[in-house]
């Protein structure tokens, strides 16, 4: 049996799998204690708890399989691996780069085992999608894997081989922090037309993000970046723009057939077919996951998934797009089971 445990900015996921059929044994999820780390410890602790003890009545529990992770404790609790919106620095081993920002400059992993009695393994949010979706989900059986977390942010991970490649740095597949290549005064699907005034809305220098810098790919691919994008092109002033968080709302008026947010859906489907080239140009990989909350739009993903050769290919630096573009098989939950197996000892 596998534990892992899923930290989000308002929700903490746990699961327990059976390590060889993959199957769930138990599934629960608690609100995140936003801002309070002692807290999100004690959350995740009681978490752990209640899911080790309700999968170990679940038909195929770990007395049953008889196989179990290394790394248990001298108490016999078994181990947990936890996705994070951020990374342990190799320099410092505290968290770094985390938006939930009460994690940041904190020994989270020693902190968890020694709150918890557990053994502990952490890793990035998108690594883990990366190894679930490896190891039994779209990308089953393909050598190199890179997974994108496409939501309220824009993250990357890279499994090899169905583990996670960390880099030297731990900043392995972090694609939302450079800036959105080949730049466009505009950008549009090929063939079709922009609204009036739509070229007046360029991507350099681009909107400001978190991490200091401007004109990040996850300024203009995440959920709030469409929204901005959208409130742009009707006009709104760089502070009325930043405030528009709703992508739900832009995809809604879309539908309803809204000029404006049509255009804002074509012009991000461009930026994704560059972005991803870019990635194809560096790194090859056998598949692309995408995952996060607008992996489950059509108008964004169909596009991109069912032939990615019109928005890909123009960018590439090759003469064909071989590379495999699909939406995370596991959901929700696929972050969550690649977290419960970074304790497989099987790999």
């Amino acid at each position: 049996m596998l534990l892992g445990i899923d930290l989000g900015g308002t929700k903490i996921a746990g699961i327990a799998i059976d390590r060889l059929s993959g199957r769930t044994l138990a599934h629960m999820r608690v609100p995140t204690p936003r801002d309070d780390y002692a807290g999100t410890l004690a959350a995740i602790g009681d978490l752990a708890t209640r899911l080790e003890q309700a999968a170990r009545i679940a038909p195929t529990g770990i007395a049953q399989t008889g196989i179990a992770p290394t790394g248990i404790a001298p108490t016999g609790m078994l181990p947990i691996g936890i996705g994070i919106p951020g990374a342990i620095s190799p320099k410092t081993g505290l968290v770094k780069n985390a938006n939930s920002l009460w994690l940041n400059d904190r020994p989270l992993d020693r902190d968890l085992a020694a709150a918890s009695g557990r053994a502990v393994r952490l890793a990035n949010d998108a690594n883990c999608l990366a190894v679930s979706e490896a190891s039994d989900g779209a990308a089953a059986g393909a050598g190199v894997v890179f997974a994108v977390i496409l939501g309220t942010g824009v993250g990357g991970g890279i499994a090899i081989q169905g583990r996670v490649h960390h880099g030297a740095d731990a900043i392995a597949g972090e694609w939302g922090h450079v800036p959105m290549p080949w730049a466009q005064p505009w950008s549009r699907t090929a063939g079709a037309a922009l609204p009036p005034d739509a070229d007046r809305v360029p991507e350099l220098p681009g909107p400001a993000c978190y991490c200091g810098r401007s004109g990040c790919i996850e300024t203009l691919l995440s959920g709030p970046g469409l929204a901005g994008d959208a409130a742009r092109l009707r006009g709104q002033d760089e502070a009325s723009a930043l405030a528009c968080r709703s992508a739900e709302a832009v995809i809604a008026d879309a539908r309803q057939g809204d000029e404006m947010a049509i255009a804002a859906i074509m012009r991000w489907r461009h930026r994704l077919g560059r972005a991803f080239a870019m990635v194809i140009n560096l790194l090859d990989p056998d598949a692309i996951v995408i995952g996060g909350g607008l992996s489950q739009v059509p108008e964004l993903m169909d596009a991109i998934t069912c032939d990615p050769t019109p928005l890909i290919g123009p960018w590439l630096f090759s003469d064909r797009v071989r590379t495999p573009v699909v939406v995370a098989r596991h959901g929700d939950d696929s972050g969550v089971r690649g977290a419960a197996r970074l304790w497989d000892v099987a790999r």
